[in-house]
């Protein structure tokens, strides 16, 4: 199901989480494909050791690295200026990176930092490079939830609280706001030729998502990954054929687990709470006027129409 023959020359993919576990596989696959893969995590020491890997084994030495931080919105704002700034043109964004059993603290910006590096800094950082994706269209963003996003919950009052929420509570919530953030995403993007999925990796073994998990509860949790997970190679397979398949040209606001659609939040479906969610995040993100795409294209429809 998730094999595909698809090129990718010429093409440029960002994969956040890049430097290693399904990321690191998704980007290796990318740069089999002949794409230009740019991967992107917080440590530029396992960046470069990753980007180096994944040339040697590919023989693409069109592969690079860029710091990012998703606990900081300056780190993610960086980000996309330099992405803005150096490449012609973005075919795929991966949105991988993650991350569980976070301290319950806020962060610099002043968000809960489980919510921050699982969705604000993602929604961020999208919003940020999406000019670049509809400039490049026909382009592909794909988003990573969880299977916890079934039971989450968003108060927008109180997403950012400390001490509500036990760590797979925060979680739940986190990628039930980037699958709520998808499906607005997909229906804001109509007719753009910029496509946006979801997909689920279930679990993967030998990765180090389950490092922040301690204790007991933390060796159990790795004792379920070994005897039920997939091999880390065939979810990175998943990743590549929601990228690169021909079949997916077109598919939009779609959900993915094992390379097949599956059954997506119900709240996906429901417009007017989906746009509750775009509003609330572009808030919290502190969306200047610069930044503000939408805005412009707005005041561009009204200048056509006078």
């Amino acid at each position: 199901m998730c094999e595909t023959w698809a090129s990718l020359d010429g093409k440029v993919a960002i994969i956040t989480g890049g430097s290693s576990g399904i990321g690191y596989e998704a980007a290796k696959n990318l740069a089999s494909r002949g794409a230009r893969v740019v991967i992107a995590s917080r440590n530029e020491t396992k960046l470069i050791k990753a980007r180096n890997r994944i040339q040697a084994v590919t023989g693409n030495p069109n592969v690079a690295y860029r710091v990012l931080d998703l606990a900081s919105l300056k780190s993610v704002r960086n980000f996309a200026s330099t992405t803005l700034n150096t490449e012609d043109r973005l075919d795929v964004l991966v949105n991988n990176a993650g991350a569980i059993g976070l301290s319950d603290r806020l962060t610099e910006d002043g968000l809960n930092l489980t919510m921050q590096v699982n969705y604000f800094g993602t929604f961020l950082l999208t919003f940020l490079l999406l000019p670049l994706l509809k400039a490049s269209a026909p382009s592909r963003i794909i988003n990573s939830v969880a299977p916890a996003m079934y039971i989450g919950h968003l108060d927008f009052e109180h997403w950012n609280d400390v001490g509500r929420f036990n760590s797979v509570q925060a979680l739940a919530n986190a990628k039930l706001a980037v699958d709520l953030f998808t499906a607005e995403l997909s229906r804001r993007l109509e007719d753009s030729g910029v496509t946006a999925n979801t997909f689920d990796p279930y679990i993967a073994r030998d990765t180090e998502v389950l490092n922040n998990v301690e204790g007991l509860v933390g060796d159990i949790s790795k004792l379920f990954v070994d005897l039920v997970g997939q091999p880390k190679e065939e979810v990175g397979k998943q990743i590549v054929m929601l990228a690169a398949d021909l079949k997916m040209a077109n598919v939009t606001g779609r959900h993915y687990k094992f390379c097949r659609e599956w059954i997506n939040h119900w709240l996906a479906y429901e417009d007017e709470y989906t746009k509750q969610v775009w509003e609330a995040s572009k808030k919290v993100v502190k969306i200047s006027k610069d930044e503000d795409w939408e805005e412009k294209d707005e005041n561009e429809t009204d200048v056509l129409y006078i």
